[in-house]
């Protein structure tokens, strides 16, 4: 291990040995492929970069210098295909081998990568073609996602090549079959550290999904990220569970990963299984794990006495809200703290708990170090203790890692950093010890009787609830008290729905918390609506009952 995080990061440290500092710095002409992944390779060339395996029992694993010969091979093949500095390449690879070919080669290229779910159908691959002007598509064989690029591109005069990555078909080019014969000398193209480097469609919770654009200094935003928080092992393992189109893959399956010179574990799968994982795990030696709440409380539901977790050292938790049940039931099964952080497409982790801090559970933890976050409340002033207001960002100057822009809205842009702040939209309160606790987007924010309302705190208190699987907060509309908290609620197998466990329910959540947060209304579901990113769409709740 060379310690190059080094190179672009000054910190410092409290008398306890907690991250008190922490400054990035970018090279004018930093890129990611050639002074990340091609200086390991050329001096660190056995360094383990990536093992992955998929459900069919197949097995691959790549050093640093595979990946710098693969990234260099697909350079030249995307170049004799046209694809030149600049283009703006949408990949589309579920969790295959082959992204980590492909996204630090368009990196060399000085292209722009627009990582996509495998989830998509017509409109929305029309929509982001459209939207964006890209002229590529690579796009995995599995599945119906390539039939969407294929009804969409007669509406899509910028697309002009298609490449299929696991199979043959009519009117694409066969990645597979045509790489090998590439040439393995690729020249390194300059790029400014400013240049558009990464786009990624955030489908929200309302609206059209906006283009997130980061530049070429982004991946050095996410050193922290992988040292301090995930605190991911040279010499390890790091498994972040999230398919390669979500920011999720950003925040833990490239980046920060590789700039510690850890090794990257990928299971190529469709259907997650949680038993699949966990053994995975021991038998690869898995040194640390990050995924979604949703996925520990499975894991949670497992026998954890059948399986080998003595190789993990930390465990991590992003995507949403951890809820506090989750947060004990892992540590008292596995002797592992969970360490929580949130962040956004837009971001890195703006708040964490980096190696040495205590977690609180249900905090998402302290201002990360590496930025001056705030809350601020609706005047812009900052909030007293146990006051909820807006999660801000300060941009002057803007820190290495923070959004760009809203590709092509400049309105949009203009609403999210104004006042010298990125405005994220999501809200919290702070405790007298700089403890963060979230409260929830201000879309999501019920406001009822003169009180405020978050569906966090509400949504923690059903899910434990033996009857409860899933559930959304949300505010109707009411004439008496402006709005009342309605629970949409998706049950577990085996439990029906009735009139007296609404009873219980209501009764459950007012013992549980403050009596005026209780849902007056519950209505019973066989799913929630969700974006393609697996994400509640509260708005959809709300969109459904203003139609009634």
């Amino acid at each position: 291990m060379r310690n190059i995080n080094l190179r672009y990061i000054e910190e410092t440290y409290d008398k306890d040995g907690i991250l008190s500092s922490f400054k990035t710095r970018c090279p004018e002409n930093f890129n990611f492929g050639y002074d990340i992944v091609d200086d390991i390779a050329i001096n660190d060339p056995g360094r383990r970069a990536l093992v992955w395996c998929n459900t069919k029992g197949e097995e691959r694993s790549f050093t640093f210098a595979d990946i710098k010969r693969y990234s260099d091979k697909t350079a030249n093949y995307l170049s004799s295909l046209g694809i030149r500095k600049g283009d703006k390449v949408i990949v589309v690879l579920k969790r295959h081998y082959q992204f980590w070919f492909i996204a630090p080669a368009i990196h060399k290229m000085g292209a722009v990568l627009i990582p996509a779910t495998f989830m998509l159908k017509k409109h929305d691959a029309e929509y982001r073609i459209n939207m964006s002007s890209a002229s590529a598509v690579i796009c995995t064989a599995d599945g119906d996602v390539a039939d969407a690029f294929d009804e969409a591109e007669a509406n899509c005069p910028t697309l002009k090549t298609k490449i299929i990555v696991g199979g043959s078909r009519k009117g694409w080019y066969d990645y597979n079959a045509d790489i090998e014969e590439q040439p393995e000398k690729w020249e390194r193209v300059e790029t400014k550290s400013t240049d558009p480097f990464l786009i990624y469609f955030s489908s929200g919770t309302s609206g059209y999904p906006k283009m997130v654009l980061h530049d070429y200094s982004y991946p050095i935003g996410h050193i922290l990220t992988a040292k301090h928080w995930q605190c991911v092992d040279p010499e390890g393992l790091h498994i972040s569970i999230a398919d390669t189109g979500w920011a999720k893959c950003a925040w833990g399956k490239i980046y920060g990963q590789w700039i510690m010179e850890a090794g990257l574990f990928v299971y190529d799968f469709d259907k997650f299984v949680p038993d699949e994982i966990l053994s995975l795990i021991g038998k690869y030696k898995v040194t640390t794990l990050c995924c979604p709440p949703t996925m520990y409380r499975f894991f949670l539901r497992e026998d954890l006495t059948k399986y080998d977790l003595s190789s993990l050292k930390g465990c991590y938790i992003a995507g949403e809200p951890l809820n506090p049940d989750v947060f004990n039931g892992w540590k008292k099964a596995t002797g592992i703290t969970l360490m929580e952080a949130f962040g956004q497409t837009e971001t890195p982790p703006i708040i964490c708990n980096i190696r040495g801090m205590t977690p609180r559970p249900g905090s998402a933890g302290k201002a990360s170090p590496q930025f001056d976050v705030k809350l601020l409340d609706s005047d812009g002033q900052p909030c007293e203790v146990g006051q909820t207001g807006e999660i801000v960002v300060n941009m002057n100057p803007r820190p290495i890692g923070i959004i760009i822009e809203y590709y092509r809205d400049e309105a949009r842009t203009a609403e999210a950093m104004r006042d010298g702040w990125y405005h994220t939209g999501d809200t919290a309160w702070q405790d007298e010890d700089g403890y963060i606790w979230y409260v929830g987007r201000n879309d999501d924010i019920i406001k009822s009787s003169g009180y405020r309302i978050g569906p966090f705190e509400i949504e923690s208190v059903l899910l434990h609830h033996p009857a409860v699987s899933e559930c959304a907060i949300t505010g109707v509309p009411d004439p008496i008290r402006g709005a009342v908290v309605k629970a949409t609620i998706v049950l577990r197998e085996g439990v029906e729905p009735s009139e007296e466990l609404k009873h219980e329910l209501q009764e459950y959540v007012k013992h549980e918390t403050a009596p005026y947060k209780y849902p007056r209304i519950i209505e019973f579901v066989d799913a929630l609506p969700k974006t393609v990113n697996g994400k509640i769409r509260r708005s959809g709740i709300r969109e459904k009952d203003n139609a009634k």
